[in-house]
C-alpha cells in the first residue's frame, strides 16, 4: 500500500472538515456531486444554471489532470467542497476541483489483479472505493490515510470488483463482477464504520431456493454479476440493483428455464437485503444482454394519476417503465430501430421472441448486437423537459454457440459474437418521453462505434455527452441542437458530471488517460500601463 500527500499540512487543513451526512447525499447534486449518479434516484440532473444554452458556446478547458499509467478510465468523479475524488485500477486520487492540482494519492500495491474501476463513494469523513481483488477500502478523505480494508469476496471463486460503492445511511453497498467466467453474483452491505458485512443477497438462488427450479446445470456458477452501482428510494428504503447475464453466456442448452435472477432488476430492503420484488427483462438470455444499466427513479402522471416509476433502458433493445413499489410491468417501447429478436413485450412484461434468433454453431445475425442497444453508459432525466436521455447503438452481430462443457473460472462463454465486415454500427443520443415511451429527438454521432460514455442533464437546458469521436458535446435538452463541443482526442469510456466551486460551474469527464474540467471563458481584464514619455 502506498500513499502520497502532495500538499502542505496547512493546505490540507483548509480542506473542509464538515462531514458528509445521509441528508447531504439525499439532497445532492448541487455545487457538490456526491454519488456516482449525482443523486440516489439516478437522474443525473443538476440544478446548476450558470452554464446554459445562451453561453455554452463560450466554454473552454479549465484544467487537465493526467492519470499516471491510465489506459481506459471509467471513473465517475465525486466532488465535495471543492475536492474531486477519482479512481483508477486499485487507486484513488484527490484533486483540487478548481485547478486539477493533486492533493493526495493512494495506491493499493497489495492487489495483484487488475480491473477497471468505476468510481468512489463519500460519507462522513471517509471516501470508499473497491480494489479489483474484492476489498472495500475506507480512507480519510482529507489525507488519504487508510482507515480500514475489508475483504468481501474471493478471486479464487472467479469474481472481482469494479463498481463504485453506494452509501445508504450507515451502509456501503458493493457488488461483484465475473459473470462471464462462471461465478455466483451478489450484493453486499458493509458497515460504513467498520467494514463488517451486514447482509448479502445472491443474484442466483442456491439449489432448493426459490428460483433454482428455473435452472438446469450450472446454477452453482450461474453468473448474475453486479458490477454496476444501484439506485435508492429513501421514502421506501428500497435499493434497486441490476444483474448480469447467465453463464455460459451464449449456450443455454444445459441451463433450461428462465435462469432467475439473471438479466433482472432487484428491489431490495436496504436494511436487510430481503428481495421485495424482481423483474426479469430477458429470460434465458443467450445474447449476453446484461441488465447492467441504470434504473432511474421518477414520479410521473400516467393515466390520470401519479405513479412511482423506475425507468430502464435495456440492452435487449427495449425501454421499460415499471411500478417501483410493486414491480408491475407498465410499458416497453423500442430503443433502437435494429431490433429483430422479438416482436415486442407482452402484457406481463415477457418478450415475444421470434424463431431462429439464437446463437448457432455456424453463426446467426441478430439485432441488437452483443454490446446491446445501450449499455452501462449513464442516462439522465430532466424534470423540466420531462425527457429521458440515453446513448443508443444501432448495430447487429453474428452470434455463435458452442456446447463444449464449460469449466468455472476458465473464461468460457459458450460461444461468442462479432460484427460483419464494415457493419460497426452507429451511436445516437436519444431523448424519450417516459410518459409515452416515444422518441422525441435524436443526435447522431460519427465515429468508430467504440464509445461507452453517457450523459448529464442540467437546469441550464443542456445535455452533456461524450460522443463517439472522443468529444465532449453539449446539446439543447429540448431539441437536441448542437451547442458546443471539445475534441479531447481519445476514447471516452466514462460519463460527464457538473459541479461548482466558489460560484463557478464546471463540467468534467474522464477520458481514457486523464480528467478534463471545463467552464466558461473569463475575459482577461486589460491592465493600463503608465505612460512613458521619451525625451
Amino acid at each position: 500500500m502506498t500513499r502520497f500527500c502532495f500538499l502542505t499540512i496547512a493546505c490540507l487543513a483548509s480542506i473542509s472538515s464538515a462531514q458528509v451526512t445521509f441528508e447531504d447525499l439525499k439532497k445532492s447534486p448541487g455545487a457538490n456531486w456526491l454519488t456516482v449518479a449525482g443523486d440516489y434516484q439516478g437522474k443525473r440532473h443538476s440544478p446548476l444554471t450558470q452554464i446554459n444554452t445562451s453561453n455554452a458556446a463560450n466554454m473552454v478547458a479549465k484544467w487537465v489532470y493526467r492519470m499516471p499509467k491510465a489506459g481506459g478510465l471509467r471513473t465517475n468523479p465525486i466532488v465535495h467542497d471543492g475536492v474531486m475524488y477519482v479512481t483508477n485500477t486499485n487507486e484513488i486520487r484527490a484533486l483540487d476541483a478548481a485547478s486539477g492540482r493533486l492533493i493526495w494519492a493512494y495506491k493499493d500495491t497489495r492487489a495483484k489483479k487488475e480491473a477497471v474501476n468505476r468510481g468512489a463513494a463519500i460519507y462522513g469523513d471517509r471516501v470508499y472505493f473497491v480494489t479489483s481483488d474484492v476489498y472495500l477500502v475506507a480512507l480519510d478523505r482529507r489525507t488519504g490515510a487508510v482507515q480500514w480494508q475489508h475483504k468481501y469476496g474471493k478471486i479464487e471463486e472467479g469474481i472481482f470488483a469494479s463498481a463504485a460503492p453506494l452509501v445508504v445511511r450507515d451502509k456501503v453497498m458493493v457488488g461483484v463482477a465475473g459473470g462471464d467466467t462462471g461465478m455466483r453474483g451478489y450484493i453486499s452491505a458493509l458497515s460504513a464504520s467498520t467494514g463488517e458485512e451486514l447482509w448479502r443477497t445472491y443474484t442466483i438462488p442456491a439449489k432448493g431456493e426459490k428460483g433454482s427450479e428455473s435452472w438446469g446445470k450450472y446454477v452453482d456458477y450461474g453468473g448474475g454479476g453486479t458490477w454496476l452501482s444501484g439506485t435508492y428510494d429513501p421514502d421506501t428504503n428500497t435499493l434497486y440493483w441490476t444483474t448480469g447475464n447467465p453463464w455460459p453466456d451464449f449456450y443455454g442448452g444445459d441451463r433450461g428455464g428462465d435462469n432467475l435472477f439473471s438479466c433482472s432488476l432487484l428491489a431490495l430492503d436496504a436494511d436487510t437485503g430481503k428481495m421485495k420484488w424482481y423483474f426479469q427483462f430477458t429470460p434465458h438470455d443467450v445474447h449476453d444482454w446484461d441488465a447492467q444499466a441504470w434504473p432511474v427513479l421518477v414520479d410521473l402522471p400516467l393515466d390520470g394519476k401519479m405513479r412511482k416509476l423506475v425507468l430502464h433502458a435495456n440492452r435487449n433493445g427495449f425501454f421499460y417503465a415499471l411500478d417501483r413499489i410493486t414491480g408491475e410491468f407498465i410499458r416497453a417501447t423500442k430503443l433502437v430501430d435494429k431490433l429483430d429478436w422479438a416482436s415486442g413485450i407482452d402484457a406481463k412484461g415477457r418478450p415475444v421472441e421470434l424463431p431462429d434468433k439464437g446463437p448457432t454453431p455456424s453463426g446467426n445475425l441478430v439485432c441488437p448486437g452483443v454490446r446491446g442497444a445501450t449499455n452501462w453508459m449513464s442516462p439522465s432525466y430532466n424534470p423540466a423537459t420531462g425527457l429521458f436521455y440515453v446513448v443508443t447503438l444501432e448495430q447487429c452481430d453474428i452470434f455463435t454457440s458452442s456446447s463444449k462443457t464449460p469449466i468455472p473460472d476458465k473464461n468460457f462463454s459458450g460461444g461468442g459474437a462479432g460484427t460483419k465486415p464494415k457493419d460497426l454500427g452507429q451511436f445516437f443520443l436519444r431523448a424519450f418521453d417516459p410518459k409515452t415511451g416515444k422518441k422525441v429527438w435524436e443526435y447522431p454521432m460519427t465515429g468508430p462505434a467504440e464509445s461507452w460514455s453517457g450523459t448529464v442533464s442540467t437546469a441550464g437546458g443542456i445535455v452533456f455527452v461524450g460522443d463517439d469521436d472522443g468529444q465532449l458535446v453539449g446539446v439543447d435538452a429540448r431539441s437536441g441542437k448542437h451547442l458546443w463541443h471539445f475534441n479531447i482526442g481519445e476514447g471516452l469510456l466514462a460519463s460527464p458530471i457538473t459541479y461548482a466551486v466558489n460560484g463557478k460551474q464546471y463540467v468534467s469527464i474522464a477520458s481514457s488517460t486523464a480528467i478534463y474540467s471545463f467552464g466558461l471563458h473569463e475575459p482577461v481584464q486589460a491592465v493600463r500601463l503608465p505612460k512613458i514619455e521619451l525625451k
